[in-house]
Parts: C-alpha cells; structure tokens; sequence
C-alpha cells in the first residue's frame, strides 16, 4: 500500500483524508479520525460483552461448592466400609451416592445453562452487528437478516471480540488500516464484492448503462424472478436466499 500522489509529488486528497492505492489497485481514502472513533467503540461493545458474561457468571454461583471428585472419593470409602459395623452402613452408602448423583445433575445443568448462554450472547453480537450495519442499510437492496442467512458464518465471537472470516476461515483483514482485522462493514464489503450474485443485492444506482430492467425480469440476461418488496418480505430468510441465487430482482 502507497500514498496517492499527484502530478507535482502532492498527496491526494479525498474529502480531506488521504487517499492510499492497495495491492490489488483499489483505492481508499484514509479517515484517521474515523479509525480513532472505530477502536472507541470496539473497546465500548468490548466492555458491554464483558459485562454481559459477568452476569451469567453471576447466575452460576448457585452451583458454587459442588465438588464432583470429593463425592467419588466419599463413595469409594463407603465401599471399603466394614458394613459389620454399622446396621446403617448400606442406607448411608445409598443417600451419599443419591446426593453425588443430585450433584452431578446440578453440575450438568450449570455446565449446559453456561454453554447456551455463550451461544446465545454470540449470535446476539452477531445479529446485532447485522441490524446496526450502515453499509447494509446504504449499500444493499435486501434487508439486514437476508445479508446475515448469506454471511453469518463469516462472522465469529472471540474473547468477545466480532471477528470476520473468509471461507477458509482465516481473519479478513482491513484495507483502510492495514495490520488490524477490517471493521464489520469493511468486511461486508468485501464478503459482497466476492459474492457471484453480488448485482442481485446491490442498490441500483442512478448512473446508466447498466441495461438492468427496473421490473419484469425480461431483459439483462438474469432470467430471475422479479418480486415486489411486499411479496419478498413474506419470505423465510432461506426462500429469500434462494431467491438472489436464482437470479431474482426486487422492484419497490
């Protein structure tokens, strides 16, 4: 990546930010402002996840004290005991093993109650990532819960972090900030970019040329089905996904 400079050596600027030419020739102003803003938020959705497993750590305190191993041990000392000595040896052997077996349920449902609540606040990371997406909602002609049945499995949760992924499940990487994982929305970007129905999501735009018909799916080649928004809405997220794969148009 190199700065955009112009005939007489001078940085070129795009809205006032400077303007850096990547690899592969695209070009991309740099908002250092917009960065700086970026990392605050990440540290203010970092701490709110944060706080959200402090609270279902709090609800696992209930459990707190069960000791799965000291009640094994306990059942294999009452196996060793001289029952001869105790007309109550088997009754006491019989309640400690209930009361290991009502421990082991509890330790159980703990573990399960703790593993559903992780699942639940990541997909809820997720698809509040989706629904907050200024590139969706400036960019993208379907709505954001069609945009997370194509891509959710390129975004993942760790140490409470959004992480965006490519199909071999390696980071996506910034462009704007090279060296750092790229943003949702930059992320998106590229996921749609890579799309091969990408021209089926995308907005139209007002710039001619593009011989895309605004209804009737007769003309541009696509052969798709051409519904109106109402009729799409009806849809499940899968009929939706099916539609743009087929090649079908949205007419408002």
């Amino acid at each position: 990546m190199k700065l955009k400079l112009d005939d007489k050596g001078n940085a070129v600027l795009q809205d006032g930010k400077p303007v850096y030419v990547h690899e592969d020739g695209s070009e991309h102003p740099f908002d250092a402002a917009a960065t700086v803003e970026t990392i605050k938020a990440r540290n203010a959705e970092a701490k709110a996840n944060r706080q959200r497993y402090e609270a279902a750590e709090a609800k696992l305190k209930a459990f707190e004290g069960i000791e799965p191993e000291a009640a094994r041990t306990a059942i294999e000392t009452v196996k060793n005991y001289d029952s001869s000595k105790s007309k109550d040896a088997a009754e006491f052997e019989r309640r400690l093993s209930e009361s290991n077996k009502t421990w082991q349920e509890k330790l159980d449902a703990a573990n399960k109650a703790a593993t559903e609540a992780s699942r639940k606040l990541d997909e809820k990371i997720v698809g509040d990532a989706f629904l907050r997406s200024k590139f969706i909602a400036d960019k993208l002609a379907v709505p954001a819960d069609m945009v997370q049945a194509t891509f959710g499995r390129n975004f993942k949760v760790e140490n409470g972090q959004l992480v965006a992924i490519d199909a071999n499940g390696n980071p996506i990487m910034s462009k704007a900030n090279p060296g750092t994982n790229a943003t949702f929305d930059e992320a998106c970007e590229i996921l749609v970019n890579g799309y091969a129905h990408k021209d089926s999501i995308l907005k139209a735009t007002n710039g001619g040329g593009s011989g895309t018909p605004a209804g009737g799916g007769s003309g541009g080649g696509g052969g798709g089905k051409t519904l109106t928004r109402a009729q799409f809405d009806a849809l499940d997220p899968k009929a939706r996904a099916d539609h743009f794969a087929g090649g079908g148009k949205i007419t408002d």
